[in-house]
């Protein structure tokens, strides 16, 4: 059984068609609004269209290639191009008449979950819908969380990713956890008064590097452990401070040539936890990177090979080419799961991969990917989204 991948073949990045889903009604069952909902996207750029705004360049991961013209989403420059070496920033920089490093102090994007982007400024998380196409670009939502409170030998300069318990940070009972590189985790519920960061050291370092998600099925923020044999779960009312073990053991592992296994020990090796919401199911991905090539002194990776396991309640991970009606959707933003039959056009059975220089797509029945090497400046899958129009 072969995870090598085929040679690459060009992508085809064109904007398909919104997906027109039902009817919102009112009480008496009258249709009131046409509902709308955006397939899962990302941001490839953003065209200049003054005042430190730009026009998003909106890509939809369905596989339809027609476009959509009534869609025009504005978004300050900014977070598109937040990078000291971008030419925007650097000629925006100086027709403002201000100095680029505090251009690029003042504000960088960290990670995204809902579609709400996070950002770091000035020792400061903040929660942004600008780049989440569903919402106005004429009165965006801009949520600051409380100051950050650095744990003793740790930090909070470095985020590895930001989950959410809920749709909207702007909902009572929704929890933001923020992964710090190191040992530090951080809960806060912003739409509650008076809310504060809940800090917790994790002892573990396996768990130093990882990413955290929110699980719905269990209620809970959980952390795969580097190397994917230990998930750490943590509920801020039951084990807040000692979290929930569960040691994985992995089952019908496919057999590796020589070649295959030379190849993969070579990869620098990432774990993603993802859960389906409409299957419940919930799976584990190991994916394996290696450079492809090295431009202006940065180390550009590219996906060699991928293993889907499926998990259950007693900790078996079962090694499988088949996720059903599933599409995967892994960025620096928290993942998620689509069905591909609620998206028009879009192919089941995939894992789709972006990062800050590669745009990929993973055929589990074959293990083969296609790859497109480049710059993404907003590494971050958006998940459907609703447009009531």
């Amino acid at each position: 059984m072969s995870l090598l991948l085929n040679q690459p073949s060009q992508l085809c990045l064109r904007k398909p068609v919104l997906v027109v889903r039902a009817s919102a009604h009112t009480s008496n069952g009258s249709s009131s609004s046409s509902l709308l909902q955006i397939p899962p996207c990302f941001i490839a750029g953003a065209d200049p269209c003054g005042a430190g705004l730009g026009k998003l360049k909106i890509f939809y991961a369905t596989g339809e290639h027609s476009s959509y013209d009534h869609l025009v989403k504005k978004a300050p420059m900014e977070l598109v191009y937040n990078d000291i070496n971008n030419p925007w920033l650097a000629s925006f920089s100086e027709e403002e008449g201000e100095n680029r490093d505090d251009i690029s102090d003042a504000m960088v994007t960290i990670g995204s979950s809902h579609g709400w982007v996070a950002t770091l400024k000035n020792g400061t998380l903040r929660l942004q819908d600008d780049l989440n196409p569903a919402a106005s670009d004429s009165d965006p939502k801009r949520i600051s969380l409380p100051p950050l409170v650095t744990l003793r030998h740790c930090q909070t300069e470095i985020v590895t990713n930001v989950a959410m318990s809920s749709p909207s940070p702007e909902e009572e009972d929704c929890v933001v956890a923020a992964k710090f590189l190191g040992p530090q985790l951080s809960f806060c519920r912003p739409g509650q008064s008076n809310s504060e960061w809940t800090n917790v050291r994790i002892e573990n370092p396996c768990f130093f590097s990882s990413r955290v998600m929110f699980s719905k099925k269990h209620d809970m923020f959980r952390i795969t452990g580097s190397g994917g044999h230990l998930i750490g779960s943590w509920d801020l009312d039951k084990h807040k401070h000692t979290p929930k073990l569960q040691k994985l053991r992995y089952q019908n592992l496919p057999e590796l040539s020589k070649t295959e296994r030379q190849l993969l020990s070579s990869c620098t090796t990432s774990e993603h936890l993802v859960e389906s919401q409409s299957t419940g199911e919930t799976f584990l991905l190991k994916l394996y990177k290696k450079t492809e090539k090295i431009m202006g002194g940065v180390a550009k990776m590219k996906t060699e090979g991928l293993m889907v396991f499926k998990l259950d309640e007693e900790g078996n991970a079962v090694y499988t080419k088949d996720i059903g009606d599933l599409c995967i959707f892994i960025s620096k933003s928290e993942p998620f799961c689509v069905p591909a039959s609620s998206v028009p056009g879009m192919i089941p059975n995939r894992v789709h991969i972006l990062d800050d220089n590669e745009f990929s797509l993973v055929k589990l029945t074959d293990s083969s990917i296609d790859s497109i090497i480049n710059r993404f400046t907003v590494p971050y899958y958006i998940s459907p989204q609703k447009l009531y129009k």
